[in-house]
């Protein structure tokens, strides 16, 4: 998405959170580690999906204001999907009594209502380029 965004504070934005995903799987696997788990293997139908579509957005002929809108409503779409996820099992880990780990997933959320939180700024001053 960052090679397919036109305005430098969105490729800056998508180019960081790619930077904060790696470290959230350093901290996913971390948390498989303590738990004597392998995280790994499954393949999310949903995730897929909304990759696919904005994939499918990136390969539209449109104007850059138009294609910046679209990548931030594909990218939000990810975004509110990945709360979701990290939502449930930071309480499911609270509930566990599995601390170390709802700390880390905690961090993670964090980061993913901060990426959320940057891509509707965004949006604000983006789309009303792309109405226009």
């Amino acid at each position: 998405m960052a090679k397919a965004a036109n305005t430098p504070e969105l490729k800056s934005a998508f180019t960081a959170h790619l930077e904060e995903t790696k470290e959230q799987l350093e901290r996913l696997n971390r948390i498989g580690e303590k738990l004597g788990k392998s995280l790994k293997g499954h393949t999310c139908a949903a995730m897929k999906g909304l990759i696919e579509e904005g994939s499918a957005w990136m390969e539209e002929d449109a104007a850059p204001e138009v294609m910046d809108a679209g990548l931030i409503a594909a990218a939000q779409r990810v975004e509110h999907y990945e709360m979701a996820g990290y939502g449930t099992v930071h309480n499911f880990s609270e509930l566990l009594g599995e601390e170390k780990a709802a700390e880390l997933l905690a961090e993670t959320l964090h980061e993913e209502e901060a990426a959320d939180e940057k891509l509707t700024t965004l949006a604000k001053s983006i789309n009303v380029e792309a109405k226009v």
